[in-house]
Parts: C-alpha cells; sequence; structure tokens
C-alpha cells in the first residue's frame, strides 16, 4: 500500500511532537543491550494520573464538546459493549465482567467466567454481542487462557457464553484456543532484545458485516515464530460464530497454513474496527520503542512483523527492512518513536457530532484522543488532539447508539467517560 504525501506528513508531524510514553507495560522503555538469553525487560509504569472528578467541556474545531465520567473504580476496563436494553457491558482485565444500568455500576460482577490468567498485560480482553443477540443472547469475550498444571503457559482464547440479564453467564465454552501457547520456562533464545512473555497477547474481536468474527492475536514477545504460517502468533483469524473455520479464508487448503488466518504479520494488535462509509477493516498495533502502526487490514495481505518495523528493536539490532519491503505491506500510519500507544479506534457515523461524521477516533496512552479527518478514504493531515490533558491511558473508543462517545482508561483505577455536544 503507497501512503500519501499528506498521510507521510501527519505521520512525521506525530513523530516529533509525540509526548514520552506515560506507562511503559506495553510500550517498554528503552533499556541496556542484554545478552539474547535473557532480553531486557520492560520497566514498570509510572504511578499513575488520578482522573479529576469532571466533567470537562473543551472547545474544539468542531465546536464545543463536554465530557462525563460514566462509572468509576474500575480495574483497567478493556473492552465495552451496549445492549439492546440499554445496559452496557464492560470487562476489567483482571478478569470480572461488569455492568452498568441506568447509568450506575453494578457492584456485583457477572459470574461463570473461565480460570484466566492475568500475569503482566494479561487477563480478560474484548466483550462483543452476537449479530443475533437479541433472540440468542449470546455474548463472546477474548482473554488469556492458562494450561494446566502451568499457569505460566498460555494463550488467546475465545469464549461464548449465554447472558440473559442476571448475574450469571450461562453455557460458557470455548470456541477458539489459538495455536500459540507459549510462556513457561524456560523460554527459547529470541532476537532483538524482546520483552517477557506475559505481554503481547493482542485480544481484540470484531464480527464484520460479513457475519464473522474477526480476532487478533499477539506475537507474544516471540516474534520469530509470525513470519512461519504453521501457528497463531502475531496474525488476525477470521472464524464462523461458532469457532469453525469459512470456507472463503484465503489459505484454506494452503499446506503449511493455519486455515483461520487472515492477516499476517502484527506485533500486538490492540485494536479492529470497521469503516462504516466504505467496509474497510482496520487495526491498530503496539510496536518496539515507536514503530506504532495503523493498518488498513485487507485479506491474506502480510504486515511485517518481526522482519519489517519503523520501531526500533530494544537491543538496538536493526530492523531487517523498514518499508517498502516486496511482499510486506505498509502501515497507512506509523507513529513515533517515541511511542503513541495506540488503543483501539472507531469511525464516526453517529448524529451527535455532524463535524465528526466519518472521521476516525484513535485513543491513545500518551497523547490523548486523536481525531483524523477521512479524505479518499484515507487519514488526511495533522490529527486534533483531544482529552490529552486528563492524561489518562486510552485504551477503547466507542460509538454508542445514540450517536455519544464512550471512552475507557486503562488505568488501576479506570473510568468509562462518555463525550456529548457542549452548550
Amino acid at each position: 500500500m503507497r501512503i500519501s504525501p499528506a498521510t507521510m506528513l501527519a505521520a512525521s508531524l506525530l513523530a516529533g511532537t509525540l509526548a514520552q510514553p506515560l506507562a511503559a507495560q506495553d510500550a517498554p522503555a528503552p533499556a541496556r543491550a542484554a545478552p539474547a538469553t535473557q532480553p531486557p525487560r520492560p520497566a514498570g509504569p509510572p504511578a499513575p494520573t488520578q482522573l479529576g472528578r469532571g466533567p470537562w467541556d473543551y472547545e474544539t474545531r468542531n465546536g464545543k464538546i463536554h465530557v462525563e465520567v460514566v462509572a468509576r473504580q474500575l480495574v483497567r476496563p478493556w473492552g465495552i459493549a451496549f445492549l439492546p436494553s440499554g445496559e452496557i457491558l464492560v470487562t476489567e482485565r483482571d478478569g470480572r465482567l461488569r455492568v452498568i444500568r441506568d447509568g450506575k455500576l453494578d457492584p456485583v460482577a457477572v459470574a461463570g467466567l473461565p480460570p484466566i490468567n492475568p500475569a503482566g498485560i494479561g487477563g480478560l480482553y474484548d466483550v462483543v454481542l452476537d449479530p443475533d443477540f437479541a433472540s440468542n443472547h449470546y455474548l463472546y469475550m477474548s482473554y488469556v487462557k492458562p494450561a494446566e498444571p502451568d499457569h505460566d503457559q498460555t494463550t488467546l482464547a475465545v469464549m461464548r457464553a449465554t447472558w440473559d440479564g442476571t448475574a450469571q453467564l450461562r453455557d460458557v465454552h470455548d470456541i477458539f484456543v489459538a495455536d500459540a501457547w507459549y510462556g513457561a520456562q524456560p523460554w527459547p533464545e529470541r532476537c532483538c532484545g524482546q520483552g517477557p512473555a506475559s505481554g503481547s497477547w493482542g485480544g481484540r474481536i470484531l464480527f464484520g458485516a460479513d457475519g464473522k468474527l474477526y480476532v487478533t492475536s499477539g506475537d507474544r514477545n516471540y516474534g520469530e515464530m509470525v513470519q512461519k504460517p504453521d501457528n497463531d502468533f502475531g496474525k488476525i483469524m477470521r472464524l464462523n460464530p461458532d469457532g469453525s473455520v469459512p470456507a472463503d479464508n484465503p489459505f484454506v487448503g494452503k499446506a503449511g497454513w493455519k486455515p483461520e488466518i487472515w492477516t499476517t504479520g502484527h506485533r500486538n494488535p490492540l485494536g479492529l474496527t470497521i469503516n462504516p462509509a466504505d467496509g474497510t477493516m482496520w487495526e491498530t498495533e503496539f510496536g518496539p520503542r515507536g514503530g506504532d502502526e495503523l493498518n488498513r487490514i485487507e485479506k491474506g495481505r502480510n504486515y511485517g512483523w518481526i522482519d519489517v518495523t519503523q520501531g526500533n528493536h530494544y537491543n538496538g539490532e536493526p530492523a531487517k527492512g523498514i518499508r517498502n519491503v516486496p511482499g510486506m505491506t505498509d502501515p497507512v500510519l506509523a507513529f513515533g518513536p517515541p511511542s503513541l500507544n495506540p488503543g483501539n479506534p472507531v469511525f464516526y457515523a453517529g448524529d451527535m457530532f455532524p463535524g465528526w461524521r466519518g472521521d476516525l477516533l484513535l485513543p491513545s496512552f500518551t497523547k490523548g484522543v486523536l481525531r483524523f479527518e477521512m479524505k479518499d478514504g484515507m487519514p488526511e493531515g495533522e490529527p486534533e488532539y483531544l482529552l490529552a490533558d486528563l492524561k489518562q491511558r486510552f485504551r477503547d473508543a466507542h460509538v454508542a447508539p445514540d450517536g455519544s462517545v464512550y471512552l475507557l482508561t486503562d488505568e488501576p483505577t479506570g473510568a468509562v467517560l462518555r463525550i456529548t455536544p457542549g452548550e
């Protein structure tokens, strides 16, 4: 994919103006080189910035916005889903499913989840509703699944459950377990100063317009596995709602390939969304020391990792390629260094903000929420930075059925925020 001059300008402006990361657990801080048998570990995150009481009002390029807190005291909220009843489901990364009813957080978590490993940046991740939720009451959640008996050996899994609004899930079972088991000691020797095995699971899930379930799987800080086609490390998978493989996936029947693979070459893909204007799929992922990416996802493409990156390997080892490598698809935008740490983006298609219609809203850990205007299906020019003064790690962005925008802050005392037009 070729990058327009305007898009390259936007990326270069971002690279030159981004602040230092607020948190280093997802995007490790620079470390001294260490022997290949013991890669440098990321430093722990600094103390989080306490979110004020709010509400907050801002003047933006397209008018005033009002920001209020919907719920507090959530432990690293990660995913959100809006129910037809008006209730809101929120996952907490340490392994709880919470419900917001009538604007209030239910103090009792929904029971019935399977064993989950929350080590490092692992845990309970995304939640989505089945397209036929109104009739079948199915919901899907991604999580870090521990092996028995060694819980350090983990992989990404997707569960399906039935939920009827009570305090208990029913019929909970895995529909997909990634072929990406890893983590038990001793770790294999790896290149590039990669981080610990308690990171980079991916975990974003999404139903496409085709009714298929798309699942992002990270490289687990074992990037050498990603360019191998016989595993699920660093891939986006495409599944039927029951977990089976669609017959029209790009590598079905191809020798040596896992049939669930839709795309490969990803490091830690933490965002996945559809542009309703044209049906295109977009993904965000964390790179190493910069090189965070916004990608337009196309069937069967290879997005380069670990051979191609615009970031810097942690031990200073040069990447094999940076861009324009034959057979590899470059990102639409690459950020940093320093790292942007992009969250889960959304294209605005509601009615509350006519001036934002069609724009890409990209939450981040370090620069607030970036609003990109779109032109000819691509981000155009320098973004507008929103809510950066709150100094929160914004993990997820969603447009609610009423057109308001919801944000999740990935903090030890995280929150759900709602953006509406200002007075």
